[in-house]
């Protein structure tokens, strides 16, 4: 039996980077370059039973992981942006369970690989422009505090893969 722990952190939890430097940085920006094409492998050909299947017991379904995705990384881009053309900006928390359970999430996913992908070209393009100086930018979450862009990146390129793991993991315990 798969570890409850295994199962919720695939890739392990979150830890923020001791350093951010330029090849570490160029590394997380080449995980969010690749994603949508990573997300569409990891759903490609599965039934709509397959994707109503949570990853795990009690989480969410593959179809709210994908939905999730393309919400929880629309949000990130905008605090990027307001942390670009406003000093430490306080953004606005969401409730991600909440959202995860309104109708849009029953949708086919197509839509959201979509919003990925146009995203992540518009992200990635932002994130190639930074200086050395915009990832010391950041904002203020009024939960967990200053967030510099830097760690930010590390966040979503954790939280790619994380995601993606969740899938590609179910597919291969369930033979799919």
């Amino acid at each position: 039996m798969t570890d409850l722990e295994d199962l919720r952190y695939p890739i392990g939890r979150f830890s923020p980077p001791a350093s951010s430097d330029l090849g570490t940085r160029s590394s997380q920006i080449e995980i969010l370059r690749k994603l949508p094409e990573q997300l569409h492998t990891a759903v490609h050909s599965l039934t709509n039973a397959q994707l109503d299947t949570p990853y795990r017991e009690g989480g969410w379904t593959v179809r709210q992981l994908v939905h999730h995705i393309a919400d929880s990384h629309a949000n990130a881009y905008v605090r990027y942006k307001l942390a670009l053309t406003e000093d430490w900006p306080t953004i606005k928390p969401y409730d991600e369970a909440a959202w995860a359970r309104l109708a849009d999430n029953r949708l086919p996913i197509d839509g959201s690989l979509a919003m990925v992908a146009a995203l992540h070209q518009r992200w990635v393009a932002l994130l190639e422009s930074f200086s050395e100086a915009d990832f010391l930018r950041g904002y203020v979450h009024p939960e967990n505090g200053r967030q510099n862009l830097a760690t930010v990146l590390a966040l979503y390129a954790w939280h790619s893969r994380h995601h993606t793991a969740h899938i590609t993991n179910l597919r291969s315990r369930q033979n799919w």
